[in-house]
């Protein structure tokens, strides 16, 4: 079978990309979500070598591969933000599981390493789930490294007992000792915007894995604070009197009824006191108010993994 690369071709690619992508990713995307992150990107491309000789700036490609009916069977995109760590490009690179080792991979790869040399990168990063040994096979035989490894928790609601939470020791604690727990819906606006800013800027970067620097507060709150599923009164927070000092941020997906633990930091001062625990639980509280079907989220392992080129 002949396959090969073309550009994407928008908006009439979105559909398939949707269903390639969904055949990958945990939580489902739709179309209308694609084109809907596609517009909040810079429509032009800046990359520069800094002091160091690192690639800076930001820049992507993408391309799908097809078969001679046109068919898109593989996809990749590689960029990097203006925030991304010096040198890097960041990748997603899929291919149908019926069209693997033919070599539509390889093709796709090629193409990232060819764009990334041309525009001066020094590292490629991607990752693989780890119960999918021919992906990490693939990657680790074209030069990547395992360097972090994360994993997925999932929570099914239908077993939780809210009674028994609401009354956990832990909330009481919290509160007898002057902290409150609120959401961005009871303090709307941009100073409370701006403190949160501030508590994502001490915390972020103490996330295992987070590489490159924060990101300004426009694009902070584009795809950090208001990604796929926000609402004000999902963003939970921890305050010591007008201090923002916990914050816990969950999404909702409509298509699965779920909710994805996407966020949580506590200020360096504040930690050692549970803050985490007890803003696990009020988000756990608010997704079975929701009647979600179940609460995911995502946490690094002791032992790190991430691909790295």
């Amino acid at each position: 079978m002949s396959i090969e690369l073309r550009p994407l071709r928008l908006p009439n690619d979105y559909e398939a990309l949707a269903a390639l992508l969904n055949a990958c990713w945990s939580e489902p995307c739709t179309a209308q979500r694609l084109e809907e992150d596609d517009a909040k990107l810079y429509t032009v491309g800046h990359t520069y070598l800094d002091e160091n000789g690192l690639l800076a700036g930001y820049d992507r490609t993408r391309r799908v591969a097809v078969t001679e009916q046109d068919v898109i069977v593989g996809y990749v995109w590689s960029w990097r933000a203006p925030w991304t760590e010096p040198g890097y490009l960041n990748n997603t690179l899929i291919v149908a599981g019926e069209y693997r080792r033919q070599g539509a991979g390889l093709l796709l790869l090629e193409h990232v390493i060819d764009w990334g040399t041309s525009l001066g990168a020094t590292t490629l990063v991607a990752e693989v789930w780890d119960d999918h040994p021919d992906a990490l096979q693939f990657a680790e035989r074209r030069g990547f490294a395992v360097e972090r490894h994360a994993f997925q928790s999932v929570l099914n609601l239908d077993r939780v007992e809210p009674d028994r939470l609401r009354e956990a020791e832990t909330l009481k604690l919290l509160e007898s000792g002057g902290l409150r727990f609120l959401t961005l819906a009871d303090e709307p606006g941009e100073e409370s915007e701006r403190k949160l800013y501030e508590l994502y800027k001490e915390t972020l970067v103490d996330i295992p894995g987070h590489m490159g620097e924060v990101p300004d507060m426009q694009e902070w709150r584009k795809w950090y604070l208001m990604a796929e599923g926000y609402a004000p009164e999902q963003v939970i927070i921890a305050a010591d009197g007008d201090n923002y000092v916990g914050v816990t941020n969950v999404l909702h997906n409509r298509q699965t009824n779920g909710m994805y633990h996407e966020y949580t930091g506590v200020k360096r001062a504040y930690r050692g006191r549970k803050i985490a625990l007890g803003l696990k639980i009020k988000a756990i509280l608010l997704a079975k108010e929701r009647n979600a079907a179940y609460i995911r989220t995502d946490a690094h392992s002791p032992d790190q993994s991430q691909l790295g080129l």
